[in-house]
């Protein structure tokens, strides 16, 4: 079966759909938007709005909702800071939640999954601790490039859906301070974590979870299918996790914590911080400055999910046998592998023919990369648009068994619109994300990040459609 990425985003009308509110008072707590001195819209998501009805807004009704935080209609108010607890790199932590953020809304998309609106640096909630539940213009501009780049390249992510610069000023011991603050919205297929069962299974709540369960069954996967709903449940997840690790690598994303409060149960990655885009097939790449050890580095993100979803499997213990559960955690290694060589050939533009076929031909070509005398970007952009196969690298001696394991593979794409024609491949390394934001930073020039966001879409298109 072929790698198949989401399809893009159509058009509906405004669906509210209220569902976390099921779950009883002990899945989140009502929260507060903070009140903001300034409101400068400064990124709408002009894809991704129809898909929820909300592209009809005009600017000011967009900055009272994405801004100001007032309800939308027939929906959340107020808004809810999600409960959860989590491992965060290897250690328990159950202190944790919602600090900065909150689910503002839940909404039906253009194919009718159940979507949920949620902020980060809306102020504090009754998880902030001694946070000040704010977000970095930085912060929120990464995040727009981090989402934006992985949708493109065909990896499952939430959508920056809304940017709203708030007239703070803030300190931060990581970043030159004082600097600008912002508001942002996520557009996501659920901000259920792993770290949510945790807290309940930490409670002891068997009812709580087995609503939990029975909820993400329900409106994430179909609905209960067999006697056992969270075995039934985990399996789904894992498939899903297993997806996402596969295309994590295929990218060369590095998401920097991938902490179980970080992992969503529909695999669907969100929450960037310190990420990075590795630029060469380098397995110690680390993303994050304070993983010292590189528990998060590139090549042991696999490893990290894997231990992610045991971690959700003690959870669900609670109410389910252990061997089940067991059974699909020893099934991972295969399910990732399976997914990340679809991915590799959706990646290069060619079929898939199972997964020994397919594995031969990816560790061939990670040998070469391994080799470091070519980019990743770079890499996937030769073979991508070249219709005979024949690459720049075809005299390179590190890539004389792919070329080998590749000659003869059917493409599922022909390479005709105007990006295969560009000199370079559309990139996203550290160098480019601090110029863009440096632009933005002393001159207000947001034309750099409007243009990288069109170029990132071009991309998109292109490995979509040829």
């Amino acid at each position: 079966m072929p790698y198949k990425p989401q399809p893009e985003p159509g058009k509906t009308v405004y669906q509210p759909d209220v569902q976390i509110t099921r779950l009883g008072d002990r899945i989140g707590d009502p929260a507060k938007p903070a009140d903001f001195p300034d409101h400068i819209l400064r990124f709408r998501n002009d894809r991704w709005d129809q898909s929820v009805g909300l592209d009809t807004l005009d600017e000011q009704e967009w900055l009272s909702h994405f801004g100001r935080f007032e309800p939308l209609a027939d929906n959340l108010d107020p808004p809810l800071s999600l409960r959860y607890h989590g491992h965060q790199f290897r250690n328990y932590n159950p202190e944790i939640g919602d600090g900065r953020g909150f689910l503002f809304a839940q909404l039906r998309d253009d194919r009718q999954r159940l979507m949920d609106l949620g902020t980060k640096g809306s102020g504090t909630t009754p998880w902030s601790r001694s946070g000040d539940g704010r977000l970095t213009l930085k912060g929120a501009v990464r995040e727009i490039l981090a989402t934006e780049m992985l949708e493109a390249l065909g990896v499952n992510t939430s959508k920056t859906f809304a940017v709203v610069e708030t007239g703070e000023k803030l300190s931060r011991g990581d970043e030159p301070s004082p600097t600008r603050s912002a508001a942002m919205t996520r557009l996501s297929h659920s901000h259920i974590r792993i770290g949510t069962f945790q807290r309940i299974a930490y409670e002891k709540n068997e009812g709580l979870m087995r609503q939990l369960v029975e909820y993400c069954l329900d409106h994430y996967y179909g609905g209960v299918q067999t006697g056992d709903p969270a075995t039934e449940l985990f399996a789904k997840v894992a498939e899903e996790v297993a997806g996402l690790a596969g295309a994590y690598m295929t990218a060369g994303f590095v998401h920097g914590v991938l902490n179980t409060d970080n992992i969503n149960i529909t695999g669907e990655s969100f929450d960037y911080g310190p990420w990075r885009f590795t630029p060469y097939w380098e397995p110690g790449f680390t993303a994050a400055y304070f993983d010292h050890e590189g528990l998060y580095c590139f090549a042991r993100q696999p490893e990290a999910l894997h231990w992610n979803l045991a971690q959700l499997a003690s959870a669900l213990r609670l109410i389910s046998d252990s061997e089940p559960l067991v059974a699909t955690l020893e099934g991972f290694p295969r399910a990732y592998g399976t997914a990340f060589t679809r991915h590799f050939c959706w990646r290069l533009g060619i079929e898939s023919e199972g997964f020994e076929s397919d594995r031969d031909l990816v560790v061939a070509a990670e040998k070469g990369l391994a080799e470091k005398t070519v980019q990743i970007d770079r890499f996937f952009f030769d073979w991508g648009r070249t219709a005979s196969l024949a690459s720049p690298e075809e005299n390179s001696p590190e890539f004389s068994e792919f070329r080998t394991l590749i000659a003869g593979r059917a493409r599922t794409r022909e390479p005709v619109s105007g990006y295969w024609q560009k000199p370079e491949p559309c990139s996203m390394h550290i160098e480019e994300v601090e110029a863009i934001w440096t632009a933005i930073a002393e001159d207000d020039d947001w034309t750099i990040l409007s243009q990288k966001i069109n170029d990132i879409r071009d991309m998109g298109y292109a490995l979509r459609n040829g």
